[in-house]
């Protein structure tokens, strides 16, 4: 047993739970762990400008390093502005604690300064939420919100920090142990969708972020190429399986390509891997039919049942049972059919996704941007994506070679991609970490460009800029043709923000001019931001404004 303050013992376990880094916008409702952790070099605290972004940024992190994100805010206001990260993580499975100051304990209930029931308040952003109301406590509930953020369907955790308990002092007892939550399939249910898949003639894989989460892509392709079964991937986890391999098929994301649909709808056996069947991955809950056998598997057995009965539900880390499946499956022969099935699906997708239009007339033209990025930058290479309609160029064109690579919001949040950055590039410093973003979304977040440049984090952002809320704008035009408000938006020159902040900044109004832009910002060895000015009427990757306004009538008012 060891005497220390409330504080300290926070500091001690995150020490024991391996953490390395942390995210925080400073507060007085927490100044006692702050001065724990300012002893404490083993943890770097890296501190932003609002803690919408360092919220994104430990989310970002968690993903690229595959530990537990840590941030840090404080009560009321603090705390709500760091709700969206949390939303961000519950919706992607992003394990995540957040630390949360609140008030003295003795206030409580009297609306103090700031005061919000903080459990209460996010107890249905995150999986759990605790107030920590007994310094004794702290090694039992702290370790115990790791367990919680990793295990089953990994996600975030809150604990609210009640300012007078950092400062009490208690016998903590810290005992060391070593939890493994990995669980593996019934072999009984592993036999059953070997048969069952065996004796498909028109069988998909989709591959979602249990494959990602487990850095799987390897066992799936093998899996793939034993079974002969062409592989889709869910919304935002195009990397879960290398796109180049002639079994890679699509995504299934805001827009997916209609032979894509076409042919998950028409399978005759759906084999799901870690996905959540979300509204986005299904088309609004319509991708598939009651002619499709689907085998779903998933760590949570929450998610079986949830919105389609499969025919074989099995609850176990993805990663194991593939690995069960292809010992079970043995040597496999080879299928004609099978082959010309998914050549027949490789050669859809080859022709959707082919980067046709290298350049733009008088704007920059974001397919040629794609094939631009395809070509100069390093397979490896993390994008990290914002929401919105030019991230549509991203989705058709773009090609993930490797896992590991793409880090983006599920839950179609603003404002992600630039922390979300930051945080990756503090995960996997040797890699080119790139946030791809449009104008909209970007300025939501715009100041942690200082972040980057204080920390000395060089990731670069390109930034799409139309003046408008695009995606927003193109279902106004949609369903009020004409009718246009709230969407125009004027910009600032980001580039030359970027400068100003200390950083590298470049300005592209035409495809030629990127190549040598995006060398320069790189070799800057600088966070960087390349603004690329794209033209507002080519509002997504498939429709101008006037087609838009010709394809619908405007409604009558």
């Amino acid at each position: 047993m060891t005497h220390m303050t409330a504080a300290k013992a926070i500091v001690e376990v995150l020490l024991r739970e391996g953490v390395e880094k942390a995210f925080c916008v400073p507060g007085e409702s927490y100044l006692s762990v702050l001065n724990v952790l300012y002893e404490t070099p083993r943890i770097e605290l890296i501190s932003g400008r609002h803690e919408g972004g360092v919220s994104f940024m430990a989310e970002g992190y968690a993903k690229a390093s595959g530990k537990v994100g840590v941030c840090f805010a404080t009560r009321g206001p603090g705390a709500t502005n760091l709700s969206i990260g949390l939303h961000t993580a519950h919706q992607d499975s992003t394990p995540m604690v957040a630390f949360i100051g609140q008030v003295e304990s003795s206030f409580r209930g009297r609306e103090g300064f700031q005061e919000i029931d903080l459990a209460d308040y996010f107890r249905h952003l995150v999986k759990w939420t605790v107030e920590l109301n007994d310094a004794r406590r702290v090694p039992e509930l702290v370790h115990r919100a790791f367990h919680m953020a990793r295990s089953g369907r990994p996600g975030p955790v809150l604990i609210s920090l009640p300012q007078d308990v950092l400062d009490e002092t208690a016998e903590m007892v810290f005992q060391e142990s070593e939890m493994l939550s990995h669980p593996r399939p019934d072999r009984q249910a592993v036999a059953k969708a070997k048969e069952i898949l065996r004796h498909a003639k028109r069988p998909v894989i989709i591959a979602g972020g249990g494959v990602t989460s487990t850095k799987s892509a390897k066992e799936l392709v093998e899996l793939a190429e034993k079974l002969q079964v062409p592989v889709a991937t869910a919304f935002r986890r195009f990397d879960a399986f290398p796109n180049q391999h002639p079994y890679y098929i699509g995504q299934l994301g805001v827009g997916a390509a209609p032979y894509l649909v076409e042919c998950i709808r028409e399978a005759d056996v759906v084999l799901a891997l870690g996905t959540r069947f979300s509204q986005i991955t299904t088309q609004n809950y319509t991708l598939l039919t009651s002619g499709t056998k689907l085998i779903h598997v998933d760590i949570s057995p929450d998610e079986l049942n949830k919105v389609y009965r499969p025919a074989l539900g099995i609850v176990a880390d993805t990663k194991n049972f593939m690995l069960d499946l292809l010992a079970e499956l043995g040597e496999s022969g080879q299928s004609k059919e099978r082959k010309a099935y998914i050549q027949e699906q490789r050669k859809k997708y080859e022709q959707y996704s082919e980067v046709r239009v290298t350049s733009g007339q008088h704007y920059v033209n974001l397919e040629g941007i794609m094939g631009d990025l395809m070509n100069h930058l390093p397979s490896d290479t993390i994008f990290t994506s914002d929401a919105g309609n030019f991230y549509g160029w991203m989705a058709k064109h773009y090609r993930f070679q490797e896992e590991g690579t793409f880090v983006g919001p599920t839950s179609g949040a603003m404002g992600y991609a630039l922390p979300a950055a930051i945080g990756a590039k503090v995960a996997q410093p040797e890699k080119t970490v790139v946030a791809y973003a449009g104008d909209g979304g970007f300025m939501m977040t715009v100041q942690e460009l200082e972040t980057a440049v204080r920390c000395k984090i060089p990731v670069l952002a390109i930034v799409a800029n139309n003046n408008m809320y695009g995606t927003i704008r193109m279902h106004q035009e949609k369903h009020f043709p004409k009718r246009v408000i709230a969407t125009e938006l004027s910009n600032p020159n980001f580039a030359q923000i970027m400068t100003n902040m200390g950083g590298h900044g470049e300005l592209v109004e035409k495809n030629e001019d990127f190549v040598p832009a995006l060398q320069r910002a790189l070799a800057s060895s600088k966070p960087a931001l390349i603004e690329v000015r794209i033209d507002p009427q080519q509002v997504s990757a498939a429709r101008t404004i006037e087609e838009l306004r010709a394809a619908q009538p405007a409604k009558q008012m």
